[in-house]
């Protein structure tokens, strides 16, 4: 099959013929279909996340059809059509497991990290965190929701009651969660990379009532801010943009070294958190959701042979909503 192969240790990315893959026992072989890109693929290609499998298919927002299964797999048929997030197994036994917390698990592994993923022809995955794609989505709409869509979520759902959202960068997931607060009746402020008037555009067009660059102040205070750029000097700025009792929402799995900031910034009992992975609890209850709001994903596709091209937009901005290989 062709797929795209980061060599770590040769500093290497390129698509290449490799053998394609035989399912285990409880794992499904899905023809992908599609495969969106997400920041965190690049985290992994700069060397930024540590032990990752060397060498490594990268991708993790997979749509595809199940061609072959392991003898234990009993949750779904072949000609299935199937997503897979960034969780891609857990133990199951540490205490994070047994308590609902499957995203912290002790010795997860995670798709195009640690589990070859879907910059690839075909690829072979665990059936637990595999879930069906709502009818409602074509193979590239729906592949954005699966990690752009379910870390918007959980963040959101961090955030708590906030009427008032700040969103530090709009890339592919803002633009989803976006949809999402409107539908619950938030309001959303968008700040977005200074000078960036195309983001700034459509983030109003999805329905944000303000959008400016991140050095310009909130014209209100806010309840809530989710910073999905991966820029820790972002963490005191919207720190700053939230009333008492507000909370700071850092969405990436990877930021920058976040700068000294007076105490006088976090007091009055604002507080800031992070988001770690996901659960299936999520993707379970979001991509119910999804189609009722509807949230729509905005995309654009590039061949598997223009992984590299696609990587490196996504790097500099250079597209709206989410980018999205197809095979």
């Amino acid at each position: 099959m062709r797929a795209v192969i980061y060599d770590r240790l040769n500093r290497s990315l390129a698509v290449k013929d490799v053998p394609r893959p035989v399912p285990a026992d409880n794992q499904l072989l899905l023809r992908v279909t599609a495969c969106a890109i997400c920041r965190t693929d690049l985290h992994v290609i700069d060397g930024e996340l540590p032990n990752a499998k060397q060498p490594v298919i990268p991708g993790h927002e997979i749509v595809g059809v199940v061609i072959d299964k392991g003898k234990d797999v009993d949750g779904f048929s072949i000609g299935a059509r199937v997503g897979v997030p960034w969780l891609g197994w857990t133990c199951g036994a540490c205490v994070f497991c047994r308590n609902g917390h499957e995203n912290l698990c002790d010795n997860a592994q995670f798709t195009g990290y640690q589990l070859d993923g879907g910059f690839a022809e075909f690829a072979t995955v665990d059936q637990r965190f595999c879930f069906p794609i709502p009818a409602a989505y074509s193979d590239v709409q729906a592949a954005p929701l699966l990690c752009a869509g379910l870390i918007g979520y959980r963040a959101l759902r961090m955030a708590g009651d906030a009427k008032s959202i700040g969103i530090f960068g709009f890339g592919a997931a803002a633009h989803i969660v976006t949809q999402v607060a409107r539908y619950e009746g938030r309001d959303v402020y968008a700040f977005t990379r200074d000078g960036d008037v195309q983001a700034q555009t459509f983030a109003r067009q999805l329905g944000a009532i303000w959008a400016d660059g991140s050095s310009v102040s909130s014209p209100v205070a806010l309840d809530a801010a989710l910073i999905f750029a991966p820029v820790g000097s972002l963490v005191p700025t919207a720190l700053r943009a939230v009333t008492k009792g507000g909370t700071v929402v850092c969405a990436g799995i990877h930021m920058t070294d976040i700068p000294s900031f007076p105490y006088a910034d976090l007091w009055q009992e604002r507080s800031i958190r992070s988001v770690a992975n996901l659960t299936r609890r999520d993707a379970e209850e979001f991509l119910a959701l999804a189609p009722c709001i509807p949230i729509v994903t905005h995309t654009s596709t590039y061949p598997l042979s223009q992984a590299i091209q696609a990587l490196d937009d996504v790097r500099h901005g250079r597209l709206t909503g989410a980018a999205v290989l197809v095979t």
